[in-house]
């Protein structure tokens, strides 16, 4: 069967061969007469699934070892609240503002920390460039600096972390990486912790991995509940409650994919990186070369992942969404809050899916230029 291309922004595509392999194996995992889904988390079966997926992970990233990750639930959305329960102390943290899911978060910090500062923020330019890290007003004494190093809906992305030492500041530097994570490599020495939903380019919705430096477990709040306290989610091995079994055990599948692939000599991540710069470069072009079609992202800070885009006459929304699901592609409506189409091509999004979007925008061109 030949699949569409789904270019949703999550939850989104999964590599087929993950999906291919789930399916073998989901009435009896390895013999055992289980599927993954009823098995106990505390068995040796499940947590040997478990230990693989983390090692894979830790590969695949680079994780220093003076991290943990932790397997959780809730979502980016949740994060929102359980970063600022178990960091700002109830003290100052720090917020570079550069569209809707960073201001979500900063809008829920304050639930939980005295002050919130935004340090700086892209609304006057309507979410179209990041703020020059240079201008930014970092707080002295903050708890934590955090950033949206990728906008799933604005489509931009920080291609390289900020140094905050180097801009006066010795807070650590949080990161949501939830629509780029194994995208491309982290340079951990630049962060405190990073986190992500797994639904974008990792696996199934349900499944949020956290990544934190050992330094800063056991600063929650006492309002903290005990299953959202990092350090009790470290110690208990994420298994403090039930984890996300099957969210775990089809990421574990993505994180071997990921290690199979090559691209120029490279594997992994790096290999990931360069066939998604090739992707983005691809499309990118094709809207730029066009008259029909408009992307009003700054090109020093366009997104690798998601990518929005507008016709210039939206009257042909419609037509142009109904002629792409007619040639199997799909999920190109642009989020709610901001309208136009979008394309989110995560690692699970062959070049080939790229170069058939871009022959449909050529052709729609063509048609009703």
């Amino acid at each position: 069967m030949k699949r569409p291309y789904n270019f949703s922004a999550g939850p989104a595509a999964i590599p087929a061969e993950v999906l291919e392999q789930a399916a073998a194996e989901m009435l009896d995992w390895h013999g055992s007469g289980m599927g993954v889904m009823e098995m106990s988390h505390r068995g040796k079966e499940f947590l040997s699934i478990y230990e693989q997926a983390e090692a894979d992970l830790r590969e695949l990233l680079a994780v220093p070892p003076q991290f943990k990750i932790l397997f959780m639930q809730g979502g980016g959305l949740a994060e929102n609240a359980i970063v600022p329960l178990n960091l700002s102390r109830a003290g100052v943290v720090d917020f570079v503002v550069t569209g809707s899911w960073s201001q979500k978060s900063q809008k829920e910090a304050r639930k939980y920390a005295s002050e919130v500062n935004v340090v700086a923020s892209g609304e006057a330019s309507g979410f179209t460039t990041l703020p020059d890290p240079a201008s930014w007003t970092v707080s002295r004494g903050a708890s934590y600096l955090h950033i949206c190093s990728n906008e799933t809906i604005n489509g931009i992305e920080f291609h390289q972390l900020p140094d905050l030492k180097a801009l006066g500041s010795d807070a650590p530097l949080v990161i949501d990486f939830s629509s780029h994570v194994a995208s491309r490599p982290v340079d951990w020495s630049r962060v405190g912790l990073a986190f992500g939903g797994a639904q974008k380019n990792l696996g199934p919705a349900g499944l949020t991995l956290v990544i934190v430096r050992e330094d800063l477990l056991g600063h929650a709040l006492p309002a903290c509940p005990s299953a959202f306290d990092y350090k009790t989610v470290a110690d208990n091995q994420s298994m403090y409650n039930t984890p996300p079994t099957w969210g775990i055990y089809v990421a574990g599948l993505t994180f071997q994919w990921l290690k199979r692939q090559t691209e120029g000599g490279l594997s992994g991540v790096a290999a990931m990186e360069q066939r998604n710069i090739a992707k983005a470069e691809l499309l990118y072009q094709a809207i730029d070369t066009s008259q029909l079609y408009v992307n009003k992202v700054a090109p020093t800070c366009r997104s690798r992942m998601n990518i929005p885009f507008f016709l210039r006459d939206e009257s042909r929304n419609e037509a142009f969404l109904a002629g792409a699901k007619e040639r199997g592609l799909l999920q190109l409506k642009g989020h709610k809050s901001v309208g136009g189409m979008r394309a989110s091509i995560y690692n699970a999004m062959p070049l080939a899916g790229v170069q058939a979007l871009v022959d449909y925008l050529r052709e729609f061109e063509q048609k009703h230029a």
